[in-house]
């Protein structure tokens, strides 16, 4: 495929909102997305009752084989607040006033910028002509039908006619309101109408692929100049049990209730409910106006099926032709793409017809290498949403650039193994992992919808690098709320203020997180910092704290829970400590890189350097336990963990350097003593990442001459030294780690000895899973080819005190004597017991561990004891945010300096509650539409008891109905 410059301007995207099963907006849309969690449910009875339509027989007539879908939560709407009359909503399909909900949302996204004049402001959306009101007033016009039926029966004319008038009012009356209210033009007239818009109003239905027949018209309408923004998207809410029938006889339905996208288990799609708004506005315009830019679309690109055996069958190459013509379109091939959001609908044929168009595309592209590029569907969470299928896709896929995260697709066990994925440029990427990317090109995804009648359309989504950028939604875990003040009873009072306002605006957790660190001052004499993840467990902990402060008001304390509060100056320095091999565990840095923006420089540096840490950090998902162990051991090579540890530690030290937490000093463990001296500023970042790269492929090369192992001892190192004796000269103690843990190392038959010793003399010693003898002679090869590694850097003088394993004191000023020491490190014993001590005698009070795991804040707490200290570890497996938020409170209780406000500076701006105008009047929606009287607001229990009864005349024969037809 050979690509141009682009021959239309780039597209931004300046607004963002989505309604979609699970959550009531975007941000919970995007956790969910995250979380993978599986929003297909039953169907409510608010829609339709199962027992009135299921058979499980495919062909039964009028009866569906599926239950389940992905369904939309109520919404609370405020009719009067857009003028919408209360009276007129049971006529009003809720598809336009949810809509009109998110188009409000999208403006108020948006208002930021200073460019948005309504009257050049156009909404085009995708909608299927047929909306569920539509259905009903037909069904209201079937009376004639029903009398017919009654009257072929016997039933008597008093009774036809009480029965129809029962039957009718299951449907909502006619009024003048309900021909606008159940057309699907009017979704869009409706949001022109109510909020002032004077571009294009209007709405196109290409099926399945109508979001993105919309977003190309609306493209056009940027392009030519005729409008200057326009609202975009995709709005579907029809599963009526008219919908699932029209599934139901394709057949289209997953008979096992999922949607499966490229699984071999996949057996059907699952319907959903759901819209997405997008305003567009041209880059440049967008950049010009200071607008919040989200992404980019480069292109868009369509095509057509033409000729086949059927209207509705897919065809690999119509599809092939779209998303070439998109790459074509947007000025870069397929070779840059690194995430595709697949039309994925779980149908076998959809899947391996799409698959097929891909290759076709993909195969064209010039590279060598194989998956390099993530495939998934949203659908396998939330169903096909049909009309608003493109929205949900194009929504994932833009929170994806704007994240950096390469988001998941759940339910794929197994990929289906025809696709032949492992000869093909994907892999479905069945977890959240952190999306790195070098400085060659901005992250960029595909994003492909298709519809009946061989409508294909493909999208290009680029991320956007200036210096506009849209806040970020939060994906924090959890929040932390920060509270100084004079005293302790004042700040007993400030904790009292505070959880009553958690509890009077519960869902605000945000808000009052970046309000208090905006307030929160390390040196005021008190200091309260709390990590919840909720409004209630917020307000739970503040009272919980206030209590503790009105019984001692200048008594510190530390609680499990993420309550740290701390009185007076710090008591101490602050030190920096760097973890070494056998910190490093698969997903290290992972949450942490797709929640902050601060955290995935490190790994994007390390990439453009050359490096693939992310590689190994963050693999590529497998579907077997056999992968995943390959996955633990690739990354335990010492080639590859010292320098992903190195990354994963930089990308912690370039958080906590923003939120201005300094050193006094710093040490490193083993390979961490590298870092250390990187964050001494004795060697540049460029200088860091060949070092440790160089460090590691020596120490390796050192392994594969000589067999050697480790093994940790649970003891001291005189009582090691003692048992081991003269009678196993090769075997050295290696790490001197704890005055209750000691490591040897040496040649492997000379640790197995030394471990039978050891036992004999009671004490425990365990193998380590490491692939040598580390600082042993066993490694000492290594030392000079190091040293000619560090003879081509460029090093300098440690701008603070770094501290070194091997002489358990700071590194002397000279660069040289930097060098010397850093190459015979490598097979020299690592002292960490006397450097703890020796740096704690030297003022230091609080040690935080800047780098994976715990292992060294363990470290410090045994060597230190009763002694007056604080160990803080800023990374714990599976809760890489939460302990990072644990630690900064830790911190900041202590006394120490810290500034919270860049914590939260990359998010959207948190809405303050206060502020926000009181609703008129609310009417809970949904998708299904308010106010009908089928089905029985109880379910089958709501209606009336079958009569079994015989009618008490005999029938008359319909002849006089008949004669009158």
């Amino acid at each position: 495929m050979t690509t141009a410059p682009p021959a239309r301007p780039p597209v931004a995207i300046i607004g963002v909102s989505a309604l979609f099963p699970g959550s009531i907006d975007e941000r919970g849309f995007w956790r969910d997305i995250l979380a993978g969690k599986d929003l297909i449910t039953d169907v409510p009875a608010s829609h339709w009752l199962i027992e009135d339509y299921y058979d499980p027989d495919p062909s039964k007539p009028d009866k569906t084989y599926a239950t389940r879908g992905g369904f939309l939560p109520k919404v609370p709407f405020d009719a009067l607040g857009f003028g919408v009359p209360p009276s007129i909503v049971p006529q009003t399909d809720t598809s336009q006033l949810l809509a009109l909900i998110l188009a409000q949302k999208l403006l108020d996204d948006a208002a930021r910028g200073r460019g948005l004049d309504r009257k050049r402001m156009s909404c085009i959306l995708g909608v299927t002509s047929a909306q569920e009101l539509l259905g009903e007033m037909v069904s209201r016009l079937q009376r004639p039908i029903w009398e017919d039926g009654l009257r072929q029966a016997g039933i008597p004319e008093d009774q036809v006619k009480a029965a129809c008038d029962r039957i009718t009012a299951h449907y909502a009356p006619w009024t003048e309101s309900t021909f606008p209210g159940l057309l699907g033009n009017v979704v869009a007239g409706r949001i022109a109408n109510r909020l002032d818009l004077g571009g294009t109003n209007c709405v196109t239905d290409a099926a399945c692929a109508s979001t993105f027949s919309a977003l190309h018209m609306a493209l056009q309408e940027l392009y030519l100049g005729d409008s200057d923004t326009v609202i975009a998207g995709g709005v579907d809410t029809m599963n009526d049990i008219f919908m699932y029938m029209c599934f139901s006889k394709t057949p289209a339905l997953s008979p096992s209730g999922d949607c499966r996208p490229f699984s071999d288990q996949a057996d059907g799609t699952m319907l959903g409910e759901g819209m997405a708004l997008f305003l567009l506005k041209r880059l440049d315009a967008a950049e010009r106006d200071g607008d919040p830019i989200y992404a980019v679309i480069s292109a868009c690109g369509p095509s057509s099926d033409g000729r086949s055996k059927s209207v509705y069958a897919p065809v690999s190459s119509g599809q092939a032709e779209a998303i070439r013509r998109t790459y074509q379109r947007a000025g870069y091939g397929p070779e840059t793409v690194e995430l595709i959001e697949a039309h994925g609908t779980g149908t076998k044929a959809g899947d391996a017809a799409e698959f097929g168009g891909l290759q076709l595309a993909f195969g064209e592209a010039p590279r060598a290498d194989k998956q390099w590029c993530a495939i998934g569907s949203v659908k396998s969470q939330i169903g096909h949403t049909k009309a608003a299928a493109g929205a949900a896709g194009l929504f994932k896929a833009v929170m994806a650039v704007q994240h950096k995260v390469l988001p998941p697709t759940i339910k794929v066990d197994r990929p289906n193994p025809k696709l032949k994925l492992e000869e093909s440029p994907f892999y479905v990427n069945t977890i959240a992992r952190p999306w790195v990317r070098g400085a060659d090109h901005p992250r960029r995804a595909g994003v492909s919808s298709f519809g009946f009648g061989g409508s294909n359309f493909h999208v290009a989504v680029e991320e956007y690098t200036g210096p506009s950028k849209a806040g970020r939604l939060d994906t924090f875990p959890a929040h932390l709320v920060a509270l100084s003040a004079a005293g302790g009873a004042a700040l007993a009072d400030k904790a009292l203020a505070e959880a009553a306002f958690a509890e009077a605006h519960p869902g605000h957790l945000h808000f009052q997180a970046a309000r208090s660190h905006a307030a929160f001052s390390a040196a005021h004499p008190a200091r309260l910092l709390v990590v919840a993840a909720d409004s209630a467990g917020l307000a739970a902990r503040l009272r919980k704290a206030a209590a503790a402060l009105q019984g001692q008001p200048d008594q510190g304390f530390s609680w499990p829970d993420g309550t740290h509060c701390g009185h007076g100056a710090a008591p101490g320095a602050l030190a920096f400590l760097f973890p070494g091999q056998g910190s490093q565990y698969v997903g290290m840095g992972g949450e942490l890189a797709q929640t902050l923006g601060l955290a995935i420089q490190a790994w994007d540096d390390a990439r453009t350097a050359g490096l693939d840490t992310h590689e190994r950090a963050f693999p590529r998902p497998g579907f077997d336990a056999e992968t995943a162990a390959a996955h633990e051991a690739a990354l335990t090579r010492t080639e590859n963990a010292q320098p992903a540890i190195g990354v994963a530690s930089l990308a912690l030290l370039d958080t906590l350097r923003a939120l201005g937490v300094a050193p006094a000093a710093v040490a490193g463990h083993s390979f961490g003593e590298l870092t250390a001296l990187h964050a001494a500023g004795a060697v540049d970042r460029a200088g860091f990442f060949a070092l440790a790269k160089a460090r590691g492929a020596r120490m390796a090369a050192a392994a594969a001459a000589t067999e050697g192992a480790m093994a940790a001892v649970t003891a001291g190192a005189a009582a090691v030294r003692a048992a081991v004796g003269e009678a196993h000269p090769d075997v050295v103690l290696a790490n001197l780690n704890a005055p209750d843990q000691t490591v040897i190392s040496g040649p492997t038959p000379a640790v197995e000895a030394a471990m039978a010793a050891l036992k004999a003399a009671g004490l425990k010693a365990k193998r380590i899973a490491v692939s040598t003898a580390f600082h042993s002679p066993v490694v000492a090869a290594a030392s000079p080819a190091f040293a000619e590694d560090l003879a081509q850097a460029a090093l300098s003088a440690p701008t603070l005190p770094c501290w070194s394993n091997a002489e358990a004191a700071p590194y002397p000023a000279d660069p040289e004597a930097v060098r010397a020491g850093l190459a015979e490190q490598l097979s020299r014993p690592v002292r960490f017991v006397e450097q703890v001590e020796g740096m704690a005698e030297d003022g230091v009070h609080t040690f935080v561990e800047v780098g994976p795991g715990a292992v060294l804040t363990g470290l410090v707490g045994r060597t230190l004891g009763e002694r007056p200290h604080l160990a803080v570890a800023l990374d714990r497996k599976g809760k890489g945010v939460a302990a990072l938020l644990d630690g900064l409170a830790r911190i900041a209780a202590a006394g120490h300096a810290v500034d919270l406000r860049p914590l939260l500076a990359e998010l959207r701006p948190a809405v303050d509650p206060t502020t926000l105008a009181k609703p008129k009047m609310t009417l809970d929606i949904d998708g299904s539409n308010y106010g009908k009287p089928y089905p029985p607001p109880n379910g089958a229990a709501g209606r009336a008891a079958p009569v079994t009864a015989a009618p008490a005349t005999a029938a008359p024969a319909p002849a006089a109905k008949a004669a009158a037809a």
